[in-house]
């Protein structure tokens, strides 16, 4: 902070009040360094200085210094000139927070969703055919592809600088297009002001969604999928966007060609659903018995007419109580909703990422000592956007406050129906998403290949990027045998 002395030999005053100077009025200043040392410098006050300085200038502040400079007679006065600290979050000046379209990368690209503009990046399929094809005996052989367009989802905090280093790889061993999109309140994606967003819509129109639902982000993926001009697409989703990428599945189960799900954050049932199919014979045959034996017995046809009484009064008791449930979680999810939206919350966020903020991103690596500074640099980037962190109370809220989770079966109990080809990847030392439980997912999941990859934490497409492209370039060629097979055995 610099620290200005003003030295008022004959008219001694103290700030901030300033009185109408004349022309000879002198002042002398004493600039400090942070090394202590200081300077001194004289100077004139003009004489209209307090007639225009008075009300907009700098706020003067009395403040001490130890200093070596001289002692006038008069008044010393320590001023400081209003060289306010700036307040910063996880490295990132929050005095400067600006419209995520300028913090855009040359290749970044935008485009208008449902009132949202999400950034994204492609990569195309790579010219060179030189990591897709080897040689024999001086001709070349080129490697079959799936041809099928990538979209990648990156998981919580992370954004599309996550998949920077694996983007043209993954397009040369997929022969087709790469594309990379950050979900809302995320990366340079626009933070939208839900209270607005929500009532955008005019008379008759369909309520929009929540951008930072849930539901947003997989209609975004089938977005981004028509986009590419592909029936379908190999989504690959990393931690928290392995959730996108099967909720997009089940969605729209004909245009996914694949799943690849890196350090999946899915929590994997302890025990296999049983899928028990009723047999209608047998209904039928029990239907029958019970008919004939109420004409046999009378007492029996009036207990079976007191059975159904007690049980239409029963499901009438219930009905009520649901009432009551179902009113009490309203107003629980209002009080909720009142909570994580206050400024308190917003307090909270901004304290957790600046405290957490780096941290988190070095414990996700196996070694946190390899984490560079470009990489945090990276991470901390949408910091700088505006309202980054209202869109992040609001994720939260959205994530918690889910309805569709009332009314639709969770995640892990369809596990068990996914029938397309599926990836599992993993660390062996991810702290945040244990590795046995990716492997309990590759287990529950019907035909589903399991890779760890060794001295590896949460983010193997970012610490082990070649062993990574590796173990889906294997997978993608048995993909594509697969896919042969199947089609020689319709042939024939």
């Amino acid at each position: 902070m610099i620290k200005v002395g003003v030295f008022c030999g004959q008219l001694g005053f103290l700030a901030p009040s300033i009185p109408t100077l004349n022309s000879k009025s002198s002042y002398f200043l004493r600039i400090n360094n942070k090394h202590g040392a200081s300077t001194l410098k004289m100077a004139a006050l003009p004489p209209n200085y307090a007639t225009h300085h008075h009300h907009r200038g700098p706020t003067f502040v009395v403040a001490s210094s130890a200093s070596s400079a001289p002692s006038f007679g008069g008044s010393e006065q320590f001023l400081d000139v209003g060289v306010k600290k700036k307040e910063g979050k996880a490295g990132i000046d929050q005095d400067e927070l600006m419209d995520p379209k300028l913090l855009a990368d040359n290749d970044s690209c935008f485009c208008q969703f449902q009132g949202v503009e999400i950034h994204h990046k492609i990569q195309d399929a790579a010219e060179s055919q030189s990591q897709s094809a080897f040689q024999n005996h001086g001709v070349t052989h080129q490697v079959k592809k799936p041809g099928f367009p990538m979209i990648l989802l990156h998981g919580f905090g992370a954004s599309v600088f996550s998949w920077k280093q694996v983007m043209k790889p993954l397009a040369e061993v997929t022969g087709s297009k790469v594309l990379a999109f950050d979900r809302p309140a995320f990366g340079l994606t626009s933070r939208v002001d839900l209270s607005k967003h929500l009532s955008s819509s005019g008379k008759g129109d369909a309520k929009p969604l929540n951008p930072y639902s849930m539901a947003f982000s997989v209609l975004a993926t089938l977005y981004f999928l028509d986009m590419l001009n592909a029936e379908k697409a190999i989504l690959v989703g990393h931690s928290a966007g392995s959730l996108v990428a099967v909720n997009t599945y089940f969605e729209a189960p004909e245009r996914v060609a694949a799943l690849i799900l890196v350090a999946p954050a899915i929590f994997a049932p302890l025990t296999k659903p049983k899928v028990v199919k009723e047999n209608p014979s047998r209904q039928d045959n029990q239907m029958k018995e019970e008919s004939n034996s109420v004409t046999q017995n009378p007492i029996l046809g009036f207990y079976n007419m007191l059975s159904k009484i007690a049980k239409f009064i029963a499901n009438t008791i219930a009905k009520m109580m649901r009432g009551m449930i179902n009113m009490l979680n309203s107003v629980y999810r209002k009080l909720l909703s009142a909570i994580l939206r206050s400024s308190v919350a917003i307090m909270l966020v901004r304290m957790a990422i600046n405290k957490f903020g780096t941290s988190a991103v070095r414990n996700a690596w196996y070694d946190p000592k390899q984490v560079a500074d470009h990489i945090l640099s990276g991470y901390t980037k949408p910091l700088r956007a505006k309202d980054w962190d209202k869109a992040l109370v609001e994720f939260t809220a959205a994530m918690l406050l889910d309805e569709e989770s009332n009314t639709k079966p969770s995640l892990s109990q369809r596990l068990h129906e996914i029938s397309c080809p599926v990836l599992i990847v993993t660390g062996d030392t991810d702290r945040l998403v244990p590795s046995w439980n990716a492997e309990r997912l590759s287990r529950i999941i019907p035909g589903a290949s399991f890779a760890v990859i060794k001295q590896c934490g949460h983010l193997p497409h970012e610490e082990k990027v070649e062993e990574f492209i590796s173990i889906v370039e294997n997978f993608l060629k048995r993909l594509v045998t697969d896919s042969n097979e199947q089609y020689l055995q319709t042939v024939t």
